[in-house]
């Protein structure tokens, strides 16, 4: 069923995910908009909402640790000096409306707001796309407006003090199975050969399914990754990898990731070059 609040994304009629614009959810979650479940054409479910091993894990959407001190992730803020705390510092996303709503996407404007007060403002722009009968591409990307009359930074929990964990920004949490995915990345493979590197693309393999995940702009493809795969499998595409994003007054940070939803266990060859059709098409 789709209402206002929940579109469903559909490839060859086929629904491939569902968005959910105002969740029902704790602020310590830090509340926001997501698409889960997220299918491969077949049906086989590729994201996870409230895992238990991290509740504030919300399939696919944006996330971020740290705004100006204010945490847009959810669950503990890492501490310099002091490491995970409980704070009561959560933001929220809001979904304002959709500016376009077609069966296979749409164009969405949110407010991030904390502490009563508007933060940034975001223009989130989504897409799917049919590649093969086996495969489809979900094209994402988001706009962040410094709303505010001072300037903001965007941080992680590396930038605070946790070496490894630059994570925050598009987020991925994957299907977890009982055995962890594979890592490819462009001529290697493993989680170290991907985590906290910049590459073209980097995928997760699972027992019959494949996502890969691409930066579709040059400034997008800057970042580096953040990759789980031992611990929990997710993907996401790091602001603040080691160092603050500023955002003076009025700008705006935009990225693109777009990401191949495929049946079947890919190999370097056959993810590479769906990536590359996805991200030209």
């Amino acid at each position: 069923m789709t209402t206002s609040d929940t579109p469903v994304l559909r490839v060859a009629a086929r629904p491939v995910a569902r968005y959910v614009t105002r969740p029902e959810l704790p602020a310590r979650l830090s509340p926001r908009p997501y698409l889960h479940p997220v299918t491969t054409l077949a049906g086989t479910p590729v994201t996870e909402l409230r895992p238990a091993d991290h509740a504030h894990h919300l399939g696919v959407g944006v996330a971020v640790p740290d705004v100006e001190g204010h945490n847009f992730w959810g669950g503990r803020t890492f501490v310099r000096d002091r490491g995970p705390t409980e704070l009561d510092n959560h933001g929220a996303q809001r979904h304002l409306g959709f500016q376009l709503r077609d069966p296979d996407g749409f164009v969405e404007e949110l407010r991030w707001t904390a502490a009563g007060t508007e933060l940034l403002r975001e223009r989130r722009t989504v897409a799917a796309t049919e590649l093969t009968d086996a495969a489809w591409a979900l094209d994402f990307t988001f706009s962040l407006t410094n709303v505010t009359a001072g300037a903001l930074s965007i941080g992680s929990p590396a930038t605070n003090g946790r070496p490894g964990a630059g994570y925050g920004g598009f987020f991925w949490r994957a299907r977890k199975e009982g055995t962890s995915p594979d890592v490819l990345v462009p001529n290697a493979e493993g989680e170290e050969r991907a985590h906290g590197r910049r590459a073209d693309w980097v995928a997760l393999v699972g027992s019959t399914w494949t996502l890969v995940f691409a930066g579709a702009t040059e400034r997008t493809r800057e970042d580096p990754w953040f990759v789980r795969a031992g611990e929990y499998p997710g993907v996401g595409s790091s602001l603040a990898h080691d160092q603050r994003l500023a955002v003076p007054p009025g700008d705006t940070v935009v990225r693109r990731i777009v990401t191949v939803v495929a049946d079947g266990r890919l190999d370097h060859a056959a993810a590479g070059a769906l990536v590359r059709k996805a991200v030209s098409a």
